[in-house]
């Protein structure tokens, strides 16, 4: 077994699929799509903000021989599907700028890895932005898509290409792997790219800020739940003790309804004089 850092940490994760014959090889596998590029942008921002949002990608790669861009996310947020979308549709706004018509002058193509998994518990799901007709049949005029994969829920059916990338990157998160278990020359490339004892001190330090500011997070949804769980009961109690409280003067009043008018009893009991006639509604014969 090799010592390896986690690829759920951005550090890592940039370090490992920035390297241009990964990325190519991985977007072949994934999308089937031969990109050429020499290198590739971590942390990438346009200029001008879109929408007024600035915005960051991981990995971004711009193929202008194909004409084709690809980026690479790989952090669960509690908003990422929303949130990847948007920084897809940025990538085709920011091209509109320089177009002239509507079309961008490149296809867009957005692959979102959620290292610790989502609520849906799916291997894939894609957002295909091409029109389709009412039997679900693509119409081929926009080539845009967002695929998110969950390694952590790799099953039989998926895509045999697809297998290998996605079990060493879920296989890295307990951060120890079995390099011998994998063939494809560029998966054991990300492996030995993120070998601890080749790692940096920078890449070191870069990881502890992850680790402590995922760690600051998960206390406040902690803390938040333990509020929101303390209200809760607290709230139950209240009302517990109103409807015990409520109980106990209809029960006053029931017992005063052959003595007292129900002004009276209202008066007595804090009981509305509606709530008194009801119950002397409810005491008639019928």
């Amino acid at each position: 077994m090799q010592a390896v850092a986690s690829l759920r940490y951005g550090v890592i994760f940039k370090k490992a699929f920035s390297q241009p014959d990964v990325f190519t090889a991985f977007v072949k596998d994934i999308l089937g799509i031969d990109l050429i590029i020499d290198h590739v942008e971590t942390e990438k921002s346009f200029p001008n903000a879109i929408g007024n949002i600035a915005n960051h990608f991981d990995l971004f790669a711009e193929d202008k021989v194909n004409r084709i861009i690809v980026d690479i996310q790989h952090r669960r947020h509690a908003d990422h599907y929303h949130r990847f979308l948007h920084y897809h549709c940025a990538a085709l706004l920011e091209q509109a700028v320089q177009a002239k018509d509507y079309r961008p002058a490149l296809a867009v193509y957005t692959i979102v890895v959620l290292t610790s998994g989502d609520k849906h518990a799916r291997d894939m799901a894609m957002i295909d932005f091409d029109p389709k007709d009412r039997h679900g049949v693509g119409l081929g005029e926009i080539p845009h898509k967002i695929i998110y994969l969950c390694p952590k829920y790799l099953n039989d059916e998926t895509p045999e290409a697809w297998r290998e990338w996605m079990l060493a990157i879920n296989d890295s998160l307990d951060e120890e792997v079995d390099e011998s278990a994998y063939h494809n020359q560029c998966v054991q490339k990300v492996l030995r790219s993120i070998r601890k004892a080749t790692l940096s001190p920078e890449d070191h330090a870069r990881m502890k800020d992850e680790y402590s500011e995922d760690e600051l997070r998960k206390e406040e949804r902690e803390k938040a739940l333990q509020e929101g769980i303390q209200k809760g009961m607290e709230k139950g109690m209240q009302e517990g003790m109103e409807k015990g409280e409520q109980n106990r003067a209809l029960g006053i009043a029931a017992n005063l309804l052959d003595l007292l008018d129900d002004q009276t009893i209202a008066q007595k009991t804090g009981l509305s004089l509606e709530q008194v006639e009801q119950l002397r509604n409810l005491r008639k014969p019928r």
